[in-house]
């Protein structure tokens, strides 16, 4: 008889009703896992970009400082140097020079540029030699002073 159920049928059928609602409580944990697990990741990715932003934004600004601060003290010495005429100036300038040209080259709007922190540590080295060539005493980046007076005098085409 179609239509009709008999015993064992409506007992299957009841097992099928109390298995489907076992699996969707037990589903339901496994479904809330995943979408909470997706929403985290969505949230936690946005708020990387943002973090990641800000930090980028900071560190790239202070390596801009160091880098104008070491191009500022370049250029400053190379006019002071260019007024003498000794051997030891020379040589000075030899340094000077060779400081401005790594600073030339430094990849300022790449900032994915592989080598971008081996570069930066050799100006940083380039800058020491340079700072202990020129006999100044450096008290921050941002600032130094020459150990002799007549240094303070510019020559006269680096006055613009």
């Amino acid at each position: 008889m179609a239509g009709v159920r008999g015993p064992e049928e409506s007992r299957a059928a009841a097992v099928a009703v109390e298995q489907d609602m076992f699996d969707a409580v037990v589903m339901a944990d496994e479904r809330f896992h995943g979408e909470g697990y997706q929403e985290g990741y969505e949230e936690g990715s946005s708020l990387g970009i943002v973090e990641g932003r800000q930090y980028g934004t900071l560190h790239g600004a202070k390596i801009g400082s160091e880098i104008g601060c070491y191009h500022g003290f370049a250029l400053a010495w190379k006019c002071l140097l260019h007024s003498g005429a000794g051997e030891k100036d020379s040589r000075k300038m030899k340094v000077v020079e060779a400081l401005i040209t790594l600073l030339q080259h430094f990849p300022y709007d790449d900032p994915t540029y592989e080598k971008l922190h081996e570069d930066l540590d050799r100006i940083r080295g380039k800058f020491r030699q340079d700072h202990s060539a020129a006999h100044a005493r450096l008290l921050h980046p941002s600032t130094f002073l020459p150990i002799s007076p007549s240094e303070h005098k510019l020559a006269p085409q680096c006055i613009q």
